[in-house]
């Protein structure tokens, strides 16, 4: 190894670390890339109808915050108020679940329930630590002075990102060499497509669901079901494990009242989940990014484990982004224009491979 290279290494390894050490700064940053890039959208349809930019970015900031804070003035202290009866109230459920495990145990010979014994162990374990699950989950939202800072810091980079977009655009692309600005720029614009057409769609997916699930709890006499269905929504987020995740405190509540309304929660969870995946989703399919499910899973359990709750919620926006920067990048401009001896071989693309374009040139070849 020359000295040059050996100098090379030692300065990417200081710059990861110095990465590593500001990782909070970068995810707060692209979060209020990711705010300012949604935003954006209302911005722009406010400046088409005549208005001048500074007040278009007032304007669409001032409803987004209206409507945040009537939310919360008008939601969140009924939900607060629920949700610390729903502390109270799931470990009395899961101990219902266990006393008819016992009485199930006692009238089945024991033989036939050998092999699920085990889940009587889990159940013992569940209520004494789903108060202090649910404990900690409400005090890291309540009573996190961090939290709140990250989140002034983050509203004032997004009002400065919406303030001036193209100066900060122009500055990334001046970062690459001058023969491929142009074609980061048309990267850039796939990017905001696609994030703000996964925002929309996540979004409608979760107020569906949530009103959904909401109004279904209601009907079947569940009780907390508006903070049951905001929990569902919220939860809608997080693909496949979360729908599974949200039906377990509605669940719990039905076993309070009765066997069969808890079959009955479930099935109208199970119903709910179906509509979404087959009307909801296609639905808005046009606007919104399909993502792999295992790579959204991983994705999601990855940052979480690196970067902790920020990292979770931005882990699908930034596999959403990594995949255009992959797909345009990676693989059209690099692996798709890779030569061998001078030789293209780009026709060797599996996706093309039965194009009629492909067929045309092989025939003339031949």
């Amino acid at each position: 190894m020359t000295v040059g290279q050996l100098i090379g290494v030692i300065l990417f390894v200081v710059s990861l670390f110095i990465l590593w050490k500001i990782r909070l700064v970068i995810l707060l940053a692209f979060t209020a890339v990711v705010f300012s890039t949604v935003i954006n959208r209302m911005v722009v349809r406010f400046e088409r109808s005549g208005l001048n930019r500074s007040i278009a970015v007032a304007f669409s900031v001032g409803i987004i915050l209206a409507f945040i804070g009537g939310f919360f003035a008008i939601v969140v202290p009924t939900v607060i108020q629920q949700l610390q009866q729903l502390i109270d109230l799931v470990p009395e459920g899961l101990e219902r679940l266990r006393q008819w495990y016992v009485w199930l145990q006692n009238l089945i010979p024991g033989r036939l329930l050998a092999d699920i014994s085990s889940l009587a162990n889990v159940v013992d374990r569940i209520p004494g630590s789903t108060s202090d699950w649910f404990g900690g989950f409400f005090t890291i939202f309540s009573n996190s002075v961090d939290f709140m800072l990250n989140l002034l810091v983050v509203i004032a980079v997004t009002i400065m990102l919406l303030a001036n977009p193209d100066r900060y655009r122009h500055i990334f692309i001046m970062a690459f060499p001058a023969f491929y600005r142009r074609r980061v720029d048309e990267i850039l614009c796939k990017c905001e497509t696609n994030l703000v057409g996964w925002a929309l769609g996540m979004l409608f997916n979760m107020t569906v669901i949530g009103l959904f699930s909401g109004v279904g709890l209601w009907i079947l006499g569940v009780r907390l079901a508006l903070v049951n269905g905001l929990i569902a929504g919220l939860l809608t987020y997080i693909p496949n494990l979360g729908p599974t995740l949200s039906v377990i405190p509605p669940a719990a509540l039905a076993l309070l009242d009765a066997p069969w309304k808890a079959i009955a929660v479930i099935i109208l969870y199970f119903v709910i989940q179906q509509v979404e995946s087959t009307v909801l989703t296609p639905l808005v399919m046009k606007r919104q990014v399909s993502l792999l499910p295992a790579i959204t899973l991983l994705s999601l359990i990855t940052f979480g484990i690196f970067f902790g709750l920020l990292g979770l919620f931005l882990a699908l926006p930034l596999v959403v982004v990594l995949q255009v920067w992959f797909k345009e990048l990676l693989v059209k401009d690099i692996l798709n224009s890779w030569t061998k001896n001078g030789k293209d071989n780009s026709r060797y693309e599996t996706h093309d491979n039965n194009s009629p374009e492909n067929a045309e040139a092989e025939s003339a070849e031949s």
